[in-house]
């Protein structure tokens, strides 16, 4: 790659379907200005992007760096970055990302980034990455540890607090950065949970979603459970809630096996890993449902029943407090039958709510191989 007074730089963005093409293509609406604030302005830059299935299952840096650097030769791009929802991880640390300035691609994994201000962070790392690379590919004639420390000098507030790591076996990955244990893998997780996006759950399941509805229309029409509502406390509403929403989990991840077995001590670690994220998306999930129908349900009780009627069925005056635990009640009893409901969707549309594409076809590839 020649870098000698270009009019443009093109700088490639190599995107796993889902979260990581959405961040692309935003950051490629801003890269073009930050990259001349903050990079160079003396030439004009480039920021196409590319969605490639295969970005979705890559497991390390050398991976990403053939995959990247073959889509840039086939391109003709100058530089490239390789954006994953995967999570990379060497031994018990996560990888924020790679370089190989030799070759002038990159890769960052986006759930080391984190769950909060992923754009921003991606945006700052790409930048960071790509002032790198700009800079060693003029100086591609020095190999060896100058050259790694050249690009950890220029790149290493890339995340922090994150540590250097030059591998022994990686002959194309000139930097490695990874977290630390305790901080880098909690926010590892939690990149995987809002790489998971538990709030699209149970939206993206018709029957769990029809089950539901049709058990709180149930719940608001019939005035024996009018009562049993009134007779229950707080404290026996709440568990009630809680066991909905744990039932519905557990289910979930019984009847559609999500839950991975470990293969291998090499591989315990990083299956603890998933089965958390697993559980924590399917508990948000399950949460973000019952609020939403605690809500409806609610606003549909205030409007369809008189309060006349219901001060009847209850033998008392019936206030807020007496339509919130109705709703509360009838969100819990529907949360159950959306969990039911969602037992009847194929294991594939389940697996595609809860993961998203990226694990699904990490499954599929891992089916193949093992």
């Amino acid at each position: 790659m020649s870098l000698t007074e270009p009019d443009e730089l093109t700088l490639g963005l190599l995107a796993a379907p889902g979260l990581p093409t959405e961040v692309a293509e935003e950051l490629a609406e801003d890269l073009p200005t930050v990259l001349a604030e903050r990079v160079t302005d003396a030439v004009d830059w480039a920021v196409p992007v590319v969605t490639d299935p295969a970005a979705a299952t890559l497991r390390g840096g050398v991976e990403a760096i053939d995959a990247a650097r073959e889509l840039m030769l086939e391109h003709g791009w100058d530089l490239a970055v390789c954006l994953t929802d995967a999570p990379v991880r060497i031994g018990r640390r996560p990888v924020v990302a790679d370089a190989s300035a030799t070759h002038g691609v990159a890769l960052i994994s986006l759930p080391a980034l984190g769950a909060v201000q992923t754009r921003r962070r991606a945006r700052d790392a790409v930048v960071r990455l790509v002032d790198g690379l700009v800079g060693e590919s003029l100086e591609l004639g020095d190999h060896g540890a100058r050259r790694r420390a050249r690009v950890g000098r220029r790149i290493a507030d890339l995340a922090a607090p994150v540590r250097a790591v030059e591998p022994p076996d990686d002959d194309d990955v000139d930097l490695r950065f990874v977290a630390a244990v305790v901080r880098g893998n909690l926010r590892l997780l939690a990149g995987m949970v809002r790489a998971n996006r538990p709030w699209r759950l149970i939206l993206r399941l018709s029957r769990a979603l029809a089950a539901a509805a049709a058990a709180a229309t149930f719940a608001l029409v019939t005035s024996d459970l009018w009562a049993l509502s009134d007779a229950l406390d707080w404290v026996r509403l709440l568990a009630l809630t809680l066991l909905s929403v744990g039932t519905t989990v557990a289910w979930l991840i019984f009847a559609h096996r999500l839950w991975e077995p470990p293969h291998g001590r090499a591989r315990r670690e990083q299956t603890v890993l998933f089965n958390t994220a697993t559980t924590l998306t399917l508990l948000l999930g399950a949460a973000i449902l019952y609020a939403a129908l605690f809500a409806l349900t609610l606003l549909g009780a205030v409007l369809v029943i008189d309060a006349d009627v219901l001060s009847d069925a209850l033998s008392h005056d019936a206030g807020l407090g007496d339509y919130a635990a109705l709703a509360w009640m009838a969100s819990s009893l529907a949360t159950i039958a959306g969990g039911l409901g969602a037992g009847l969707e194929s294991d594939q549309a389940v697996r595609e709510a809860a993961y998203g594409y990226r694990v699904e076809r990490t499954s599929e590839r891992e089916s193949r191989t093992g």
